[in-house]
């Protein structure tokens, strides 16, 4: 495993080749705003995804199962019954081939053999970490695939622009007037996504995590056309505003660290994972996640900060 530090004389981002994983984000003050772990054997037994690429498909697939082009597939399951973040040795576990761009950027690629975690197909997955000149982490998504596959790609950083403590002061905008309500297994419900309005799940405006719900959410945001996510902490004034071409993000609070498994505690980091959404190989009325031979998936996210 190695690992590339990203420099541009201001921000330092230090990103591993094990699971294309961003270990830290160092901000011009020296403050370190991702939760990150000192060693390979952390990640591999106490990390819940921190910082990782997750794949072939971010997010939960229902019962681990679904049909494309009238073939059944079955997933493992790793999570309640469901297949999550790719299954029991994701994109998050795999070693990626890296190739440095200078200080300020690194391409990451993996391929994923035809029937890896029962996906069909080899999948040829790279992710490139850019810091720009306006202290903007951009990271660039793109893949290919010799058969027809399924593919939701996403980062799995938690952020905490404090440092330190946990995030339930932090304030949160997202641009979204929908989400995704889910059953008890955290599968989208039947139906039309739900209009945040008047619900604890309105983050329209600014809004503290810990304000309602005693600050616990792992729910998918229908993003508008642009729209844009803000975070801000009070006391430092750090801020984090992040962008995407996708049509989604997961808001999740860190409700479920621990602080025995994994070494941070309940609401240590909160992250926004841009991606498609839940379960779409088996809901025809999301946005399509099937990527086809010919075909190409590109999708980029930038992570803009503030100090």
């Amino acid at each position: 495993m190695d690992r590339h530090v990203l420099s541009n004389g201001r921000m330092r981002v230090g990103i591993l080749t094990l699971g294309a994983i961003v270990q830290s984000v160092e901000l011009p003050d020296g403050t370190d705003v991702v939760l990150g772990l000192p060693t390979v054997a952390d990640y591999l037994t106490r990390s819940r995804y921190f910082g990782a690429l997750v794949g072939r498909y971010g997010n939960r697939i229902a019962g681990g199962r679904f049909t494309l082009d009238g073939t059944p597939y079955q997933l493992p399951l790793n999570d309640k019954g469901n297949s999550l973040h790719g299954g029991e040795t994701g994109f998050d576990k795999r070693i990626w081939q890296a190739e440095s761009d200078g200080e300020r950027a690194v391409r990451l690629t993996y391929v994923s053999k035809d029937g890896e975690e029962g996906y069909p197909g080899t999948l040829t997955a790279s992710v490139t970490y850019t810091l720009t000149d306006r202290d903007e982490l951009h990271i660039g998504y793109h893949a290919t695939t010799d058969a027809p596959t399924v593919l939701n790609l996403t980062n799995h950083s938690y952020f905490n622009l404090a440092g330190s403590g946990d995030v339930l002061g932090h304030v949160v905008t997202i641009e979204a007037d929908r989400y995704l309500p889910v059953d008890e297994r955290k599968i989208p419900l039947p139906g039309e996504p739900v209009p945040v309005a008047g619900t604890p799940y309105d983050f329209t405006g600014p809004t503290a995590v810990g304000a309602r719900l005693e600050g616990c959410y792992d729910h998918c945001y229908v993003l508008r056309p642009g729209g844009v996510m803000r975070v801000e902490e009070p006391v430092s004034g750090r801020a984090m505003e992040v962008t995407t071409t996708e049509p989604g993000v997961q808001f999740y609070t860190g409700h479920m660290l621990d602080g025995v498994a994994t070494p941070y505690g309940r609401y240590a980091g909160l992250c926004l994972e841009t991606q498609h959404f839940p379960d779409s190989p088996n809901r025809p009325d999301f946005p399509s996640t099937v990527l086809r031979p010919g075909q190409e998936h590109v999708s980029t996210t930038t992570y803009r900060f503030v100090s």
